[in-house]
């Protein structure tokens, strides 16, 4: 009987917890992805556990911000709002320490920050509030937290059971998401690998027409582009840097993508990173990693991706909004080849063929003394510049081709042709927004398409012109110039109370012409004598 005192869970109470960590870890293992495999978990917990409210929050690398995953209770809204730095409010304090914490009485506790603005102080009195962190590989990835309203004696006990019991839910959850990551790097593995088994005839008649080359992504058969890909081909085979340019939306990432692919380093990683997308507290860490305890929420070692790119390629887009610091330490590493972690004084050698990319002009920049001028000559070892879509009028029809048939597969659709009215469009536009619109516009005229054409009307609004939309002048050119320079002398002569002679100097003429066109236009100007403006 003593031995029995000992245990402080009765053993039904452990069979019911280990049948529930079953049912989750199986929950989980059903669902392809993560982000729906959390909503059926959280229910278990809830229905089965009567831990309600739960939540899980993951980190966004690109803004280094914790955002809702998936919460239990919540609508789309409520979770939009549940956005927290590290280090703010009880979940921020725990993924930033990595230490699990237990709130007795939530309506007492001045962290909890009530994003979701769900319920209100009197909804939280009494209730238990537990957050625990989750870990995968070493670092902490998010947070995991839920609610109990605890009634009866032994609080103190049933509180350390339920934080244990999240514990182990949140170390099922890390797992998953490992598994589910190493699932997809073993995809991108074989997709690399077998892009490269298929013989170079086989690939290119797989490709559909249009394509600057057999088994490339890029499109386009223009002068420029045609230019443009003899200069990536000679490039491709060496070791040289590349600095791509040209402006937002013109296809950039896609460039780099073929210099990797006709590279000799075409079997290893093209790690790709956009410098814009990440805070300059991130940057640094993501590009050099950092040491354990180099920094609050440093956890454990982890590499940066030049490290993980060795052997092969990276490319970083947007490199024009480094900071000066950053900007030292990458010159370092194309110069020495080499790289320290933070936080870290080992020299780690690197292999890696850098690709750059940016929409600003690097040069104005140097002069302005906003980007290093060593670093910029680092760079343009070999320029390679894409032109703007308007400067390649005939491949907008192979691109606007592309996109619709890509988009009506996606969009379960029969797309058959663009209308004659339709390609009129897309040939007269100017294109500010390069491919990148183009696209948007082709998968909106897609899901707007009623009978497997897209028509001039499925094309968005800021496409459209005056014959499209009969809304051509009704007027000639001749009528609206002397309508419009009649409320201009209308308009002078009420600001200068009716004198003719100061609404003439006001508008650039002589007292003649002034009297000569108020007596053409019949205007009354002793109708504005003394109502100076």
């Amino acid at each position: 009987m003593e031995s029995l005192t000992v245990e402080t869970v009765p053993r039904d109470q452990k069979q019911t917890e280990l049948e529930l960590l079953f049912d989750i870890a199986r929950t989980l293992d059903k669902h392809v992805e993560l982000r729906s495999a959390l909503g059926p978990v959280l229910s278990l917990l809830d229905i089965r556990a009567g831990l309600s409210w739960g939540m899980v929050t993951l980190l966004d690398r690109g803004s280094g911000l914790l955002k809702i995953e998936e919460a239990y209770g919540l609508t789309q809204e409520e979770k939009a709002r549940g956005i927290y730095r590290l280090g703010e409010g009880l979940v921020g304090r725990v993924f930033e320490s990595g230490i699990a914490i237990t709130v007795p009485d939530l309506s007492k506790d001045s962290h909890f920050l009530n994003r979701a603005k769900s319920r209100t102080k009197d909804d939280l009195a009494g209730l238990t509030y537990y957050c625990v962190p989750i870990r995968s590989g070493g670092s902490i990835i998010g947070t995991l937290s839920a609610e109990r309203r605890i009634r009866g004696d032994h609080p103190e006990d049933q509180m350390a059971g339920d934080r244990s019991f999240l514990e182990q839910v949140s170390a099922i959850i890390a797992d998953s998401a490992k598994l589910r990551e190493r699932i997809l790097e073993e995809q991108f593995r074989i997709r690399v690998k077998e892009s490269f088994d298929v013989p170079g005839e086989e690939r290119g008649a797989k490709i559909s027409g249009g394509r600057i080359a057999p088994g490339s992504a890029i499109i386009g058969t223009s002068k420029k582009m045609r230019s443009l890909h003899e200069m990536l081909t000679q490039v491709a085979p060496s070791d040289a840097t590349v600095l791509i340019t040209g402006e937002s939306g013109t296809g950039k990432e896609l460039v780099a993508a073929e210099l990797h692919r006709l590279s000799k380093r075409a079997g290893e990683v093209l790690i790709k990173i956009n410098c814009a997308a990440l805070p300059e507290s991130i940057i640094e860490s993501e590009l050099f990693g950092h040491e354990k305890g180099a920094f609050t929420g440093a956890v454990s070692q982890r590499k940066g991706r030049f490290e993980l790119a060795h052997r092969g390629t990276i490319f970083l887009d947007e490199i024009g909004e480094l900071s000066p610091r950053i900007q030292v330490k990458l010159l370092r590493v194309l110069q020495e080849r080499e790289l320290e972690r933070v936080g870290g004084v080992s020299t780690i050698k690197v292999d890696v063929r850098l690709i750059a990319a940016t929409n600003r002009n690097l040069e104005g920049a140097v002069a302005a003394g906003q980007f290093r001028e060593d670093l910029y000559y680092r760079l343009n070892v070999f320029p390679l510049h894409i032109p703007p879509l308007r400067e390649r009028k005939s491949d907008i029809v192979l691109l606007a081709d592309h996109f619709a048939e890509k988009y009506a597969e996606k969009n379960g659709k029969l797309i058959k042709r663009i209308s004659t009215p339709a390609i009129d469009l897309l040939t007269s536009y100017s294109w500010p927004g390069n491919v990148r619109e183009l696209e948007n516009c082709i998968e909106r005229a897609v899901i707007l398409s009623t009978d497997m054409v897209i028509h001039s009307y499925n094309l968005p609004p800021s496409l459209q012109s005056a014959v499209s939309t009969h809304t051509e002048p009704t007027t000639t050119l001749e009528a609206a110039l002397s309508r419009l320079e009649k409320e201009l002398i209308v308009e002078a002569l009420k600001i200068n109370g009716g004198t003719m002679a100061a609404a003439a100097r006001q508008l650039g003429i002589t007292d003649r012409q002034m009297g000569l066109r108020v007596h053409h236009y019949g205007i009354n100007w002793h109708l504005y004598r003394n109502t100076k403006m």
